[in-house]
């Protein structure tokens, strides 16, 4: 069972996901960095829900440096999720559009998993 300290962080986390997207979406000169934030904060809501996000960012940098094939279909969200965070925050130039949508993706998954784990629909907390 989740705990309320990481119920708490997981939730707020989410919600702050959606609101940089939608920050991005109504200031396009912002757009790169907004999306990359909600795509790292999108990733820490799940890492909450899942425990320890110290130790499961870890666990996941070691999975993408030793086997980027997993089998696991959350593992391997998670280790492209952590790759993604890491190519965007190298480049300078991206397609707006395209990294628009690969973060609403990463952004409606991690509200799946999150609801899932926390138990809470995301309308009744927003």
């Amino acid at each position: 069972m989740m705990d309320m300290y990481r119920k708490g962080w997981a939730l707020r986390y989410l919600r702050e996901a959606k609101a940089e997207l939608e920050a991005a979406r109504k200031i396009p000169y912002m757009a790169p960095s907004l999306v990359v934030e909600a795509i790292r904060k999108a990733r820490n809501a799940i890492y909450y829900s899942l425990g320890e996000p110290a130790f499961i960012e870890i666990l996941i940098r070691e999975e993408v440096a030793k086997n980027p094939a997993s089998n696991d279909s959350v593992l391997r969200f998670l280790m492209e999720v952590e790759t993604i965070v890491q190519q965007l925050s190298q480049v300078e130039e991206v397609n707006g559009d395209v990294m628009m949508k690969q973060a609403d993706s990463i952004v409606d998954i991690a509200t799946d998993i999150v609801e899932t784990l926390t138990q809470e629909k995301f309308d009744t907390f927003s």
